[in-house]
């Protein structure tokens, strides 16, 4: 199995109210040094293999589903390990 992953995120000239809360919460945790924070979502799709066709196929799934086009961007990239705690 493959997994390709869709990260969606509001497009830069509108507003985050979410992350604006995280930025806000941030220095009353102890947390200092962060600038802004944009919040999005990250989506995960398992498929048997990657070939171009599966790829344009999520790109299409991202673009009428997934994501927003009017006030999010999102990006399609192909996830290397599928090893259970892998980047954990």
């Amino acid at each position: 199995m493959a997994r390709v992953v869709v990260d969606v995120m509001p497009k830069p000239e509108i507003l985050d109210p979410q992350g604006k809360a995280v930025l806000g919460a941030l220095p009353r945790l102890g947390f200092s040094g962060v600038t802004e924070v944009r919040q999005g979502k990250r989506f995960e799709l398992e498929v048997p293999e990657v070939t171009p066709e599966v790829l344009a196929e999520v790109e299409k799934m991202a673009e009428t589903l997934l994501s927003n086009p009017v006030i999010e961007n999102f990006a399609v990239h192909v996830e290397d390990d599928l090893t259970p705690g892998a980047g954990a």
